[in-house]
């Protein structure tokens, strides 16, 4: 069974230290009069941040602005948290994922709206090891959410040198954007209200389960093993 978690909300917060490198990084490209402010941010992939952040402010969104971009924003949020930004996981979030990443029947992973380089590091400084995710879905891996489930059950193919149905893949998420792409391929759904959305939006969304935080190891590894509850 393969686990894909969510970074920021779910295993981590980080204080919006990643909104502000982001709109840091795109003021220092592209000038002091640019805001992220009213961009939705929760849940989506990095690079349509980027796209609605350059759009918003006519500044062409195409590759090579893009490049320097992230390039920047990895620069930026390194400088954060080497100022003193932190980054801490959730409760219960290091307890289930060491659980997930030691059972002989689970594999953990990351399916995130993160750029591979800021994602990695955030998990690193909330004190994870981010090599414990061996399939990873990054947020420069598809236009939308909807198409990171693949790319995660693809890998997951590579690794073990067989398919995995999508209903032994469990999506853990905080948005109602981790429910959609796992109920749009059929597979399960963890929602997480340690974001901005409650119990009850998760649920409204389609979660096959919603919790209030991760911190119940027991309950929800018994959950994701037999989906009851």
């Amino acid at each position: 069974m393969l686990i894909l978690f969510d970074i920021d909300g779910t295993l981590l917060r980080s204080q919006g230290v990643g909104v502000r490198s982001m709109e840091r990084a795109a003021r220092l490209l592209f000038g002091d009069h640019l805001s992220i402010e009213g961009i939705e941010v929760a849940g989506r992939l990095d690079v349509l941040i980027w796209r609605d952040l350059a759009t918003r402010h006519g500044i062409d969104p195409g590759a090579e602005n893009h490049a320097r971009f992230r390039s920047t924003y990895r620069r930026m949020l390194e400088q954060a948290f080497d100022d003193g930004a932190v980054a801490r996981a959730l409760p219960g979030v290091m307890e289930l994922v060491r659980a997930v990443a030691e059972a002989p029947d689970l594999t953990a992973g990351v399916l995130t709206g993160n750029y591979r380089e800021t994602g990695r590091m955030k998990i690193d400084r909330a004190g994870l090891d981010p090599d414990v995710f061996v399939i990873e879905a990054w947020g420069d891996e598809g236009a939308t959410r909807r198409d990171l489930p693949p790319v995660a059950m693809n890998r997951y193919a590579a690794r073990n040198a067989a398919t995995i149905d999508p209903n032994q893949v469990v999506i853990i998420g905080d948005t109602p954007h981790d429910v959609d792409c796992a109920r749009h391929h059929g597979c399960r759904s963890l929602g997480v209200a340690t974001g901005v959305f409650s119990v009850d939006d998760l649920r409204r969304s389609g979660a096959d389960r919603a919790v209030a935080s991760l911190a119940e190891v027991d309950d929800i590894l018994t959950w994701l093993r037999d989906g009851s509850g």
